[in-house]
């Protein structure tokens, strides 16, 4: 069975929702991902589904008209001033859109603090038949899978759920084995993406790969076909991959397609290998 692959927000950002439903249907993802909340608190790099009602009204009439659903949902960050009532506008959106998974990232350092966080929010979300999904990245206070799974158990709610990405699962001291011993359960979505096998040695280095210049799937050395041997056959996946001077130079249509044309091309790959 064919995976569902959708269109992340950051690989056509800033497009608007509406815009980005109709690409996603115009070149063949099944999805795509939005961002409502900044990814940095108080920052602009969102779309104002939670301010602007003509440009959400204009999104349900691009779901409508496409065909396109949304899978995910960006970014909510727990901190140590984590509170649900802040983020039920969001969860609100969320719900209108139909959207499936929300991406969660972890800031706050006292993890038993940040584990009551990630149960409530899980609580809230539930009721909107979403997931949340941590998502390990190296520079936040869930660095690796290892402490995503812990806060997981700890939690114990039925909707949360682990994101693995590519990037981050590399440049974290997360191996395949940490991945392979993830349940199946609890991996909604995986962000798929390629870059240079040399790590950045600053945080700041990190963030620019990570939000500027990530590189199509067979372009960079990252060991993706063992990555997607570590995981399950149908989880879907969600293309991040913003790379702002290729997109410049090419337009963001033509690299939303061969993101789309190289993960097909990937996908077919492991097929093949495994036979």
């Amino acid at each position: 069975m064919p995976r569902d692959i959708s269109l992340a927000y950051l690989t056509t950002a800033p497009m608007l929702p509406p815009e980005a439903l109709n690409l996603a249907a115009e070149l063949g993802y099944n999805a795509v991902g939005l961002r409502a909340l900044p990814a940095i608190i108080g920052g602009q790099d969102a779309s104002p589904l939670l301010t602007d009602k003509a440009l959400l009204r204009a999104t349900r009439q691009a779901l409508a008209a496409t065909g396109i659903p949304v899978f995910d949902m960006e970014i909510v960050r727990l901190n140590a001033a984590y509170d649900t009532a802040s983020f039920m506008p969001f969860l609100e959106a969320c719900g209108e859109l139909g959207a499936r998974a929300i991406l969660v990232a972890g800031d706050d350092a006292d993890e038993a603090r940040l584990t009551q966080s990630f149960a409530a929010f899980c609580a809230a979300a539930r009721p909107f038949g979403l997931s949340a999904d941590l998502e390990p990245m190296p520079w936040t206070k869930i660095p690796n899978v290892a402490t995503a799974m812990r806060i997981l158990d700890a939690a114990g709610a039925d909707n949360g759920g682990l994101l693995v990405d590519a990037l981050h699962t590399a440049r974290s001291s997360t191996t395949l084995a940490d991945v392979r011993a993830i349940p199946r359960a609890r991996i909604h979505y995986i962000q798929l993406c390629d870059a240079p096998g040399e790590v950045p040695t600053t945080l700041e280095g990190l963030l620019h790969t990570a939000r500027a210049e990530r590189l199509l799937p067979g372009d960079g050395d990252l060991p993706l076909l063992d990555l997607l041997d570590a995981l399950p056959d149908d989880v879907p996946v969600s293309l991040e991959i913003p790379h702002d001077v290729m997109r410049a130079k090419i337009g963001t249509r033509a690299w939303a397609a061969q993101a789309l044309a190289k993960t097909r091309s990937l996908l077919a790959m492991r097929v093949g290998r495994r036979g």
